[in-house]
């Protein structure tokens, strides 16, 4: 089933933004809302949507940059690098969590969404994004995937009462070995939070046709989210 474009209103009354909606073959399931690495809501996050609905989720990837500008949409030159570079600097944190909840509440919301329960899902930026809203939202689970600048918020880890795991590449370029050691040292054996590194692996690691993608250890890692999700009975 093709996925569609859907408009939100910003909680905070500032305007409208679009999300990517995917929905599941049977046309409802739990809600899943995906936020996207800082290349915008490109094709690899619309196929990572449409993956996810395959397996029977109603997916939803908010566009988080349209504060700056809407509908960005980027690859991976190196043009394209400076472009989300920029965008990330930009980017407010603090109100792309608030959309991150827009979107979980509009999901729960929907008619396809049964029993209300929406987890999220990010990489990257969205990685740390899936952290803060597993702090700051009322996800039911939340998984993030390389997050970049986690070690800076971990004072907020008290926040968590839902179930949290973060896939940590040994070797993220972004994430260097100073703050990965703090993220697992703090997180490790919190309640509710599963952290797993993956040896030898660099930042990306999990989207396919990526430089570093890695086909073992991303699927090992998406395993584990379906796995998080199931647990969660989402």
């Amino acid at each position: 089933m093709a996925g569609q474009y859907i408009d939100m209103k910003a909680a905070d009354g500032s305007g409208t933004f679009r999300g990517y909606l995917a929905l599941p073959p049977s046309g409802t399931g739990s809600g899943l809302v995906i936020a996207q690495e800082i290349f915008g809501v490109n094709k690899t996050m619309r196929e990572v949507a449409d993956s996810y609905a395959a397996k029977g989720y109603v997916v939803l990837v908010p566009d988080i940059f349209w504060r700056q500008e809407p509908n960005v949409e980027l690859g991976y030159t190196e043009a394209d690098w400076q472009r989300a570079f920029g965008y990330y600097q930009g980017f407010d944190e603090a109100k792309g969590v608030e959309d991150i909840q827009t979107a979980i509440t509009t999901l729960r919301s929907r008619p396809e969404v049964k029993n209300a329960k929406v987890g999220t899902m990010g990489f990257c930026l969205g990685g740390k994004l899936a952290y803060l809203a597993a702090c700051r939202t009322d996800a039911d689970v939340s998984v993030g995937y390389y997050g970049v600048g986690i070690d800076a918020a971990l004072a907020e880890a008290e926040n968590i009462k839902k179930p949290l795991v973060l896939h940590i590449a040994e070797l993220d370029k972004f994430c260097p070995p100073e703050a990965r050691d703090k993220i697992v040292k703090t997180l490790t054996g919190r309640p509710n939070i599963t952290l797993h590194v993956y040896p030898g692996q660099d930042h990306a690691f999990a989207r396919v046709g990526g430089e570093h993608y890695d086909q073992s250890s991303a699927e090992l890692a998406n395993e584990r989210t379906v796995g998080a999700f199931k647990a969660a009975r989402l």
